[in-house]
């Protein structure tokens, strides 16, 4: 990669840092294009050559967000080596709920502004292929993909809506006193998937 190139996505990784910082302190909707621009030290017109507009910004910084969670738990689930396919999946939730319950912050952005259409664009647009990731996991290479994007969605939003109270108000219970009844709804769900889809 060329100087010209890192200086770009140096540029672009600085437009997304300073854009988090200002929506996680005062608000997406406080938050605007020039601000954005003035505390990341870059010309306005450096803004919409990597941006549409403020929410533009947004989808990719809450892809990006996602994505790193996806990642760091994905590898925590490698190095455990589990031989189940459903311990494989719990693993990689333990490991995101583990980053996200250490900095609510991710949650509180991620959450409130995920929706499905997003993150189903984020897969398709992903140089990392999601599905295929899925499929490996779950020992299911020839289940279809839209199977695999209806799981992928069904435990995303069950884990995600149950677990924003939980983590972020302690309400109804706190994390750990909730996790073996999420866990078992995820083991149901997985189970049903699997008699559906045998290996």
């Amino acid at each position: 990669m060329g100087k010209v190139e890192d200086n770009k996505q140096q540029k672009e990784r600085n437009l997304l840092d300073t854009a988090y910082e200002l929506f996680t302190t005062k608000g997406i909707a406080k938050t605007t294009v020039a601000d954005i621009v003035e505390k990341a030290n870059v010309a306005k017109g450096t803004f919409y050559l990597y941006f549409r507009d403020k929410y533009d910004l947004q989808n990719r910084l809450i892809v990006r967000k996602a994505e790193h969670l996806f990642e760091h738990a994905l590898e925590h689930a490698e190095v455990e080596q589990l031989e189940d396919p459903a311990d494989r999946v719990l693993a990689i939730i333990e490991d995101i709920l583990e980053q996200i319950s250490q900095n609510p912050t991710v949650l509180r952005f991620i959450n409130k502004n995920l929706s499905w259409g997003i993150f189903q664009g984020a897969l398709r647009r992903s140089d990392t292929d999601y599905i295929g990731i899925f499929q490996k996991l779950l020992e299911r290479p020839e289940t279809s993909r839209q199977e695999m994007e209806l799981l992928i969605y069904t435990v995303t939003e069950l884990v995600g809506a149950s677990c924003h109270s939980v983590i972020l108000k302690q309400n109804p219970t706190d994390l750990e006193t909730f996790k073996p009844y999420l866990y078992r709804s995820i083991r149901a769900i997985l189970e049903r998937f699997f008699q559906e889809n045998p290996a």
